[in-house]
């Protein structure tokens, strides 16, 4: 019998009547011969409200506090599942991130997956019991409660199958991938198959259906990852190897994120210390740097432009300024009315001329960019929110998405 890794989202548990609708699945699949790891997430919006109730007791509380109160939610989640199990006749047992051996390293809030001691799970399966495993969670190396930041049940489920072996069912609101987001673009088309780098640079640009560090997961150890709607009514999207087949596609997906801030140091010493400084002191702080621009020294003077994520901005800011001290007395602007729109597709390593029709385009309907980034694979330029639509429309239309 082969082993599956299946995850469930926080809407796909959000009611009591959901969590016994997928139960009610499990068994069925379960009786067709399948050993079943289910990984679920909090239900609804727990983690939400678990985290307003802790800024509204503090405005800085501890991230290790944090870490116990968010794990809770997952807790809730795999009981109810079990308990749902169990009533209708299907074994089932759930545990904890910390009880199954799931082990973390780095900072609360923001860890990551070192290893999973697997034993527990294969001794329960040969007990032909469903296991229900905590996702977003695990142990450090100090025994306390870490999480693994945004769509950590997604990297959760991934790991746990890199490590039994087993492929992994995604199941979610949406029923696949898609071309872009059909809530922008009604006229996307749902792709059968994306490739893991191609399905990377898509999460990592905003795309949200998963989390950028479960597909580095699946790219690393060759884990079949199938992303689907939580019914399972419709066929959905595998994540895997490239093929010949979606090379000949120039453009697989168009990403838009509008969480990203652009920050611009003006009258920065023209020297490479001095821009080294500047990263190094950003990435002390673990704030993830994307598109970078420099200008033309003037005066030995430049202009450094960056982009970073909204929420690390207040941290990043504070950073640049005690780092005037050292460095010079340069002028800090930024700019929050943005919006990275990237295209990305294996394609453009063997076709040219990408760039050129995607600039053509924005050009044509009037839509300016702030800063652009490239990558083998992708093209990404921050825009002004207000055309956002404008040229995810025009965009989708000129590569067919």
């Amino acid at each position: 019998m082969d082993i599956v890794v299946q995850k469930y989202g926080g809407t796909s548990v959000a009611t009591l009547d959901k969590i016994k609708d997928i139960a009610r699945r499990l068994k069925e699949r379960k009786e067709k011969g399948d050993k079943l790891v289910v990984v679920v997430s909090a239900m609804g919006k727990t983690t939400d409200d678990l985290l307003d109730m802790a800024y509204r007791l503090s405005r800085n509380p501890k991230p290790r506090e944090l870490d116990v109160l968010m794990s809770t939610g997952e807790q809730v989640s795999i009981a109810l599942l079990s308990i749902a199990l169990n009533e209708i006749g299907c074994k089932a047992r759930s545990f904890t991130g910390h009880q199954v051996g799931i082990l973390t390293e780095g900072f609360h809030t923001k860890s990551k997956i070192t290893d999973i001691n697997a034993d527990i799970i294969l001794e329960e399966l040969d007990k032909d019991n469903i296991v229900i495993v905590a996702g977003f969670q695990g142990i450090n190396e100090n025994n306390e409660i870490t999480t693994l930041g945004r769509g950590g049940s997604d990297t959760t489920a991934v790991a746990l199958a890199a490590k039994l072996g087993a492929v992994c069912e995604i199941y979610t609101d949406v029923d696949g991938i898609y071309t872009t987001d059909p809530r922008r673009y009604p006229e996307a088309r749902k792709l059968d198959s994306i490739s893991y780098e191609e399905m990377l640079e898509m999460a990592s640009l905003g795309a949200g259906v998963m989390h950028s560090r479960a597909i580095e997961i699946g790219q690393k150890y060759g884990v079949p990852i199938y992303v689907a709607l939580n019914t399972g009514d419709v066929p959905g999207t595998y994540i895997k190897e490239s093929d010949e087949k979606m090379e000949k596609t120039v453009i697989t997906g168009l990403a838009v994120d509008s969480n990203d801030v652009m920050i611009t140091i003006n009258n920065l010493p023209y020297s490479i210390k001095a821009i080294s400084d500047v990263f190094n002191s950003l990435a002390e702080k673990h704030i993830n740097i994307d598109m970078i621009s420099q200008t033309t020294p003037v005066n030995n003077l430049i202009n450094l432009s960056f982009t970073l994520p909204k929420n690390d901005m207040n941290t990043a800011l504070k950073t640049l300024k005690d780092m005037k001290k050292s460095i010079g007395d340069y002028k800090i602007e930024t700019d929050e009315a943005i919006t990275k729109l990237s295209v990305v597709g294996i394609g453009m390593r063997t076709q040219s001329g990408v760039a050129a029709r995607m600039f053509s385009v924005l050009a044509q309907n009037d839509i300016n960019i702030k800063i652009i980034t490239t990558s083998e694979i992708r093209i990404s330029c921050a825009i002004d929110p207000e055309d956002q639509d404008k040229a995810v429309t025009a965009i989708a239309k000129e590569f067919n998405l």
